[in-house]
């Protein structure tokens, strides 16, 4: 008895403390006013051709005065809930059977309430729908508007929780996708810094093997074991930088931005991707080439499955002082998508950890088109 006693103790706690919906709510957008404008002419309409309202003047002007909550339902939800049902409640005690339709507006609020308010606003949020029923059934309700209005309210409730776990559940890829993604550039910079490592090693035993012979190559061999360890240097900080924050699927790795022009081609019954590069790319660091590699092919992949009707995908490389450019544009058909996908995703977390930018998204003259810019010299901390 004890033990079961704790359990639901901790389990009334465990809810009580939740925490609010994540990602946060929205800010208040364009339909939320849309949303007060239809429900106020509504009102209008209902108060001025319903003849069987003994006060039509005084329920529209109760139904326009409790609008505003919807359109900080997000923000404030339990506060919301309270103001609407009560002011709700207050109208069924006054007027009994003369309130308008249209109040039913406040359905919105519980919605609100379950998909963006914390443990806490929901257990109060609660015990006001529960007030707001047993004033209803004090009020004179019959027995079936009750058990109608609890179904629907249930009903409108489980589909707010549905989309809140739903959102959450997403938001739980796209952190997986980004920690991907920072593993996969966190082994691009290894094999970089390895490289560098190799090279100090070798130009060091060459300095050591001539010092006696040729004291100048062993000078020689010091400035460029300096030169190799500030770049080697500079790499480890990008890495344990990527470390300690997080998509992509996992590409092959050691590519580098020579490696882009295998891209080009045409596939079985699938559209030609043709490859242009431009530019100073010889001194590009290769954690910069890589990524331009990786965001390429991703790109390439991404038109591959999901442009229809797609004939060409074309991949452009343009590098100058000031950076290195990434085009991929296809003239496919684009399906449309309410959020972007996990790829995308990844294109955009990769560039950001080396300081660029990465930007996708619809073609003026139709298809598809991803753009990056990565600054030349790399992500440096």
């Amino acid at each position: 008895m004890r033990s079961y006693h704790e359990w639901v103790t901790g389990l009334l706690r465990s809810v009580w403390k939740a925490p609010g919906a994540a990602p946060a709510p929205p800010p208040r957008v364009w339909r939320d006013w849309a949303v007060a404008g239809i429900v106020v002419v509504i009102a209008l309409l209902e108060g001025a051709l319903r003849t069987d309202l003994e006060q039509p003047l005084l329920a529209t002007t109760i139904v326009i005065a409790t609008v505003p909550v919807v359109l900080w339902r997000r923000t404030r939800p339990l506060l919301m809930l309270a103001i609407g049902f009560g002011v709700t409640a207050l109208a069924t005690v006054v007027l009994h059977d003369s309130v308008l339709y249209s109040s039913a507006f406040v359905i919105l609020l519980p919605f609100a309430l379950f998909r963006w308010g914390d443990g806490r606003a929901r257990v109060l949020g609660c015990g006001i729908l529960l007030a707001n029923l047993a004033v209803s059934a004090l009020g004179g309700s019959d027995f079936g508007d009750l058990l109608g209005e609890t179904a629907f309210t249930l009903v409108v409730v489980m589909l707010s929780v549905a989309l809140r776990y739903r959102a959450r559940a997403r938001m739980r890829e796209l952190d997986r996708a980004k920690l991907l993604e920072r593993e996969m550039l966190a082994r691009d910079l290894h094999d970089t810094v390895a490289h560098h490592v190799s090279a100090i090693a070798i130009r060091a035993q060459a300095g050591l093997a001539t010092a006696a012979m040729r004291p100048d190559a062993a000078t020689d061999a010091l400035r460029i074991i300096e030169a190799e360890a500030s770049t080697t240097l500079a790499e480890m900080r990008s890495m344990v930088r990527v470390l300690r924050q997080g998509e992509s699927p996992e590409l092959a790795p050691g590519r580098t931005l020579d490696d882009i022009h295998e891209l080009a081609g045409t596939e079985p019954s699938g559209p030609r991707v043709d490859v242009r590069v431009s530019g100073d790319t010889a001194s590009i660091p290769p954690t910069v080439g890589a990524a331009i590699y990786r965001l390429a092919q991703e790109s390439v992949t991404n038109a591959r499955r999901h442009a229809r009707n797609a004939t060409v995908i074309d991949v452009v490389v343009a590098a100058d002082a000031g950076g290195v450019r990434l085009r991929v544009a296809n003239d496919g058909e684009v399906a449309p998508a309410t959020a972007p996908g996990y790829g995308i995703t990844g294109m955009i977390e990769r560039a950001s950890l080396l300081g660029g930018t990465c930007e996708a998204g619809r073609a003026p003259g139709g298809g598809w088109v991803v753009s990056a810019v990565l600054p030349r010299v790399g992500w440096t901390p």
